[in-house]
C-alpha cells in the first residue's frame, strides 16, 4: 500500500469522470459538449411539456370539442338493489342514513347521493338522501318506506 494505489471507498464517489467546460487543455473546453448556439446550448434551458421541436404539438392538433358546465354538480348513484343487499347482509335494519352510507363505503364524506330506482327493493326502510329518482322514490314507498330529502 502507498500513495499510488489509493482509492476512495467503494460507492463513495458518484461523478462521472467528464468535467466540461474547464478549458481547452482539458478536451471538454469551448462548447464544453454543448454543440454550437441553439437554446439547448444556453443556462436555464429547459424543454417545455409536449414540446415538439416546432412540429405543431399533439394537445393543439387534436380538435377540442364539446361543453363542461363549471356549475355541474355530481351525485354518487346508489341503485336500490344495493340497498337491499345491505339489509340482506344486515349492515342496516330499518333507517339507512347517509353515515351508513358512508361506513358500508357505498359514499364518501364529501358526496352527494342519489339513490336511483335500479333493482327491487323488499324491505321497509326509511331512506335519508340528498336526492332520489322518481323510480327509487316510488319503489320505496311501495315497500312501506320513506324517502327523505337531506
Amino acid at each position: 500500500m502507498d500513495l499510488s494505489n489509493l482509492r476512495p471507498a467503494k460507492g463513495a464517489t458518484n461523478r462521472s469522470g467528464k468535467r466540461v467546460g474547464r478549458g481547452q487543455g482539458s478536451g471538454k473546453g469551448g462548447t464544453a459538449t454543448r454543440g454550437h448556439n441553439g437554446a439547448q446550448s444556453r443556462s436555464g434551458y429547459s424543454k417545455k411539456i409536449g414540446f415538439e421541436g416546432g412540429q405543431m404539438p399533439l394537445q393543439r392538433r387534436v380538435p377540442k370539442f364539446g361543453f363542461t358546465n363549471i356549475n355541474r354538480v355530481e351525485y354518487q348513484g346508489i341503485n336500490l338493489e344495493k340497498l337491499q343487499h345491505l339489509v340482506d347482509t344486515k349492515s342496516i335494519k330499518d333507517t339507512v342514513s347517509f353515515d351508513d352510507l358512508v361506513e358500508n363505503g357505498m359514499a364518501k364524506k364529501k358526496d352527494l347521493v342519489k339513490i336511483l330506482g335500479g333493482g327491487e327493493l323488499k324491505a321497509s326502510l326509511k331512506v335519508s338522501a340528498h336526492k332520489f329518482t322518481a323510480s327509487a322514490k316510488a319503489a320505496i314507498e311501495a315497500a312501506g318506506g320513506e324517502a327523505i330529502n337531506l
